[in-house]
């Protein structure tokens, strides 16, 4: 069952990595590029010298990603991830495709195209984030320059976006597509917060089974959560029922109804959602 759960975790995983990948390159293809918007990040270079060269978008993000893939490797001395290296290739892949089914803009509206494409930009990189990839580019750089000086990655990510969004005025000498690139920084930036609030929100199940020692085991082993133990007394029955507590991400909870129902179907079980919960392997208390 473990092998089971832990399969099907990363299927679904990269099924997600691959989704978020594609919404992305359909916000900068479908909205962004044909309205001559620049976001910020190495897809806004690789936009830019697309724009000014023609050279594709793919190439510019494949090539500057590889490179700044190999100094993270040799820097940093651990590999980006091969989630992250996975996002990459297919955002190559994704960017070539829709390179050539979209040569005009989806909605004609400038300011409307900088809102939906820094939409699904900010849902797209959320996405990705929630399952452990990244789409690589300024993230590895703010990690490189973070170890060398006390800057926050945060930081050298809003200055690199800055820089970039401001640049493409070289190539469109008008101020409204420097406003419309801030828009999609702003409004992505929001959405990916929202996302990763949502995909960190923490539920507390109760469950009332006659098998709660195999879906205490299972819980524990598979899923990797703790299981608490309690002493209940069903008050019409007057009968003693043990009652399993768990916390554990919103995100967790398809595998774990899918382990419950192998083992009890008939399980009575109660979800609801919590403010917060701090601790081991769960958020950290942060005391400004």
């Amino acid at each position: 069952m473990a092998k089971e759960i832990r399969l099907l975790a990363e299927v679904r995983s990269y099924s997600i990595i691959t989704f978020g990948v594609f919404l992305n390159a359909l916000a900068w293809m479908g909205f962004m590029i044909p309205s001559h918007i620049v976001g910020g990040g190495i897809n806004g270079v690789s936009s830019l010298l697309y724009l000014s060269t023609g050279i594709p978008i793919a190439v510019g993000i494949l090539v500057f990603n590889s490179i700044l893939i190999v100094l993270a490797i040799r820097i940093l001395g651990v590999a980006f991830g091969i989630k992250s290296i996975f996002s990459i290739l297919m955002m190559v892949g994704a960017f070539s495709l829709f390179q050539y089914l979209f040569t005009d803009p989806i909605v004609k509206d400038k300011f409307m195209a900088a809102i939906i494409g820094g939409i699904l930009n900010g849902v797209s990189i959320g996405i990705v984030f929630t399952q452990g990839g990244s789409t690589g580019g300024v993230d590895i750089i703010a990690m490189i320059i973070n170890k060398y000086r006390n800057i926050t990655p945060g930081k050298v990510i809003l200055y690199f976006d800055v820089c970039v969004i401001t640049s493409s005025y070289l190539i469109f000498p008008h101020i409204e597509n420097i406003v419309y690139g801030y828009v999609v920084m702003a409004v992505g930036t929001y959405v990916i917060d929202l996302v990763l609030t949502g995909a960190n929100q923490t539920v507390q199940i109760f469950i009332f089974s006659q098998k709660n020692a195999e879906i205490a085991d299972t819980v524990g082993k598979d899923l990797k959560r703790g299981v608490t133990l309690i002493k209940g007394i069903g008050w019409y029955s007057k009968s003693e029922q043990d009652i399993l507590m768990i916390l554990m991400r919103k995100t967790e909870l398809p595998y774990f109804f899918r382990a419950v129902k192998l083992i009890d179907q008939n399980a009575f079980i109660s979800v609801s959602s919590v403010m917060g919960v701090y601790g081991q392997g769960f958020d950290v208390i942060k005391v400004k």
